[in-house]
């Protein structure tokens, strides 16, 4: 594989993850933010995401420090120059991402593939920020959360994405252990046109009084044999990112998407999930 260092832009939960799958494999991985300070803080969600497997035997300190060794925070997006792969792990903002492709478009080498992993927007759309050569070198590789223990990594082509990025996207996530899948560009691409389905259809069964949140829960784990409940997912992925998701596919197709009273209501009151303290479930007692 001749992918040797890897960069990803955001150090909140989801870009720490990212990183970290790629420094557990032995990659030399840089991790940036918006200052060297808030990096820094990524690199600790990692060394608490590592604690947790120590804690079940999975792994050693000697393995944790090993993997953090392999992990580089900076605030600053010229460190990423000589990176052979970059993922972009920021807000679902069009413009603040296409901000930072044009940026690493100048500073990067002419051989590097710059991916995003966006949940809901048009790879092509976010690929016309970058200059004519490197558009085949633009892809979207959406990870799912959370990215270090899920297996799922959607990959997306633009258009104009040659297939040699798509090979070596997917050589990259296998070597990481990865299960990835091709998916066509369009608004929500696969896993969210599925997820948001059906926790939207969870919303109007708490939204009618059919169910509590936990006895929806009860009947994902012990009904349908997932490892979590659906609104504990919600919980985990933040109210203020599910309602943005959902707008965007609402756009897109309509009325089967129309975003959940139940998810505003959630936002409006600040109880935005696990990173506020609550959502459904109340995290501070």
């Amino acid at each position: 594989m001749d992918i040797k260092k890897v960069g990803v832009v955001g150090a909140g939960m989801m870009g720490a993850e990212i990183a970290l799958c790629f420094a557990r494999a032995g990659i030399e991985t840089i991790i940036s933010d918006t200052s060297r300070e808030i990096a820094e803080k990524g690199k600790e969600k990692q060394a608490a995401v590592l604690d947790k497997s120590i804690k079940k035997g999975k792994i050693d300190e000697a393995a944790k420090a090993a993997t953090l060794e392999k992990v580089t925070p900076t605030g600053d997006l010229s460190d990423m120059a000589d990176c052979d792969f970059i993922i972009e792990a920021v807000l679902e903002n069009l413009e603040i991402k296409q901000g930072i492709y044009k940026q690493l478009d100048e500073i990067c080498k002419e051989s590097t593939i710059i991916a995003s992993n966006t949940s809901s927007i048009s790879i092509t759309k976010l690929a016309s920020a970058v200059s004519e050569g490197r558009k085949g070198k633009f892809i979207g590789t959406h990870f799912n959360s959370p990215a270090s223990v899920m297996k799922l990594v959607e990959i997306i082509p633009a258009l104009l994405t040659d297939d040699e990025t798509v090979d070596i996207t997917k050589e990259l996530l296998l070597y990481i252990e990865k299960e990835p899948v091709k998916v066509k560009d369009v608004v929500g691409f696969g896993l969210n046109r599925l997820f948001h389905c059906f926790y939207l259809e969870a919303c109007r069964l708490v939204e009618e009084g059919v169910c509590t949140p936990e006895d929806v829960d009860k009947i994902c784990k012990y009904g349908l044999g997932h490892p979590m409940g659906i609104f504990a997912l919600l919980d985990i992925t933040g109210h203020d990112l599910n309602q943005s998701v959902d707008q965007i596919l609402f756009e897109g197709y309509g009325e089967r998407f129309r975003p959940s009273p139940v998810i505003q209501r959630l936002v409006d009151s600040g109880r935005l999930g696990r990173k506020s303290g609550a959502g459904f479930y109340d995290y501070e007692k």
